[in-house]
């Protein structure tokens, strides 16, 4: 640490601290990370989950960035020099008066699910995302703090009491460790309506008082729901029939696509739960996708003109002939010399030939035709072989067609009723 400045502390958790510091060499100001657990060797530090985890998931604009990893021998002390963000997502909404306006927010879950979207595609899963995990910068956000992540290839079961109660997932709460990767996206719908309503949603003080708040709202899962999970508890539990109040009454103005994603992504099953990049194409995120295209479309055009004002005059030539203008006049060029063997459709008169006519009983031979005006005779295929005249005057065979009914069955009906 003998290159950074320590400039003020930001916060501070159960295991790390985070502090500003600035580096001497270039002045630039990043936050660092540093671990209250004593790691013993530079080899240790490099093999913590946190450390693989953001190396792995490095160069992706949802997720912190790690800049470099300094370990002090003297007191075993391990930091993690990262980028710095503006603030969490917690301290976005904390004391607002007044909620965020719907766009912005659906800008931030979008990001959020092309996070998790990442993470999941590369084997990762985080188990603790909620508000002060996400950062926000110049309305960039940024997933961070991988401590808690897990590969998505270990087998069940995980560790019990992992993430923050009022964002853990039910398999998390009704199993001992029998949970996977689509407890990320509970808790991603519970950061939804946190952003949305400036509330937490289900805000249990215990294990039982937060599935008693999540069937408040959602009502209790089916039979076949709970009994999934009472296959992997030790305890077993009842719960009586209830009916939940439902997500529209506690944000009435939040508009029906970002209620139904919403809907999805709180799903009781875990298997009917939605996953980040199903999550990526739903409606609600429409216009996003939408406006990403054309500013990736803008922003290759620009590179385009870009490398064409610096190409020499060869290279503009290859240039314009892999664009579409230079392939309109390629084909040009090659249509116009073409058009001199098609024949026209409109009728034409042929050349008088000096011939005598011949007599109807002999067929003329077509030998002693004087040969046409044509530049390649040789496109006109000769039809004097018996074996070619007799292939075009067989009759055509009818493809066999099965009278079962099986043939004639429409899709639904062989598929069981279903489409």
């Amino acid at each position: 640490m003998d290159n950074y400045k320590i400039i003020k502390k930001i916060g501070e958790g159960t295991f790390s601290e985070v502090t500003r510091v600035q580096n001497l060499k270039d002045g630039k100001h990043y936050a660092c990370k540093t671990m209250k657990q004593s790691i013993n060797s530079l080899e240790q530090a490099h093999n913590l989950r946190e450390v693989q985890a953001m190396k792995r998931l490095s160069l992706h604009p949802n997720i912190l960035q790690l800049h470099e990893v300094v370990f002090d021998r003297d007191t075993r002390t391990l930091s993690l020099i990262c980028e710095l963000m503006e603030m969490n997502v917690y301290e976005l909404i904390r004391g607002r008066q007044y909620p965020l306006s719907e766009s912005k927010v659906k800008n931030y879950m979008y990001q959020l699910c092309k996070a998790l979207d990442h993470m999941h595609s590369n084997g990762i899963f985080h188990r603790d995302v909620k508000p002060e995990n996400i950062l926000i910068k110049h309305d960039l956000l940024k997933l961070a703090d991988f401590g808690s992540s897990r590969s998505v290839y270990c087998k069940p079961p995980h560790t019990e009491y992992i993430s923050t109660r009022w964002y853990r997932a039910p398999e998390c709460l009704l199993t001992d460790g029998y949970y996977s990767l689509k407890m990320d996206t509970w808790s991603a719908g519970c950061v939804f309506f946190e952003i949305l309503s400036l509330k937490p949603l289900f805000p249990g003080t215990n294990e039982v008082d937060q599935v008693s708040k999540i069937h408040d709202v959602l009502g209790t899962p089916d039979c076949t729901v709970l009994q999934k999970f009472k296959q992997s508890r030790v305890m077993p539990f009842d719960f009586l029939p209830r009916k939940g109040c439902g997500l529209s009454q506690l944000i009435p103005r939040c508009s029906a696509p970002s209620l139904s994603l919403l809907y999805q992504m709180l799903a009781y099953d875990p298997d009917e739960r939605i996953s980040p990049r199903t999550a990526l194409q739903h409606t609600c995120f429409r216009e996003l996708r939408l406006s990403e295209r054309r500013a990736l479309g803008l922003h290759r055009t620009i590179g385009v003109v870009e490398d064409s004002n610096s190409m020499t005059p060869g290279s503009v030539e290859q240039f314009w002939r892999n664009t579409r203008q230079g392939r309109r006049q390629q084909l040009k060029h090659v249509a116009e010399p073409l058009s001199r063997y098609v024949l026209p459709r409109y009728p034409v008169e042929l050349p008088k030939l000096n011939v005598a006519a011949p007599t109807p009983k002999v067929p003329y031979p077509v030998s002693s035709l004087p040969a046409l005006a044509i530049p390649h005779q040789g496109l006109l295929p000769a039809i004097t072989s018996k074996k070619c005249h007799s292939r075009s005057m067989k009759p055509r065979e009818e493809p066999h067609r099965s009278t079962s009914k099986s043939y004639y069955m429409p899709t639904r009906e062989r598929k069981g009723g279903g489409y």
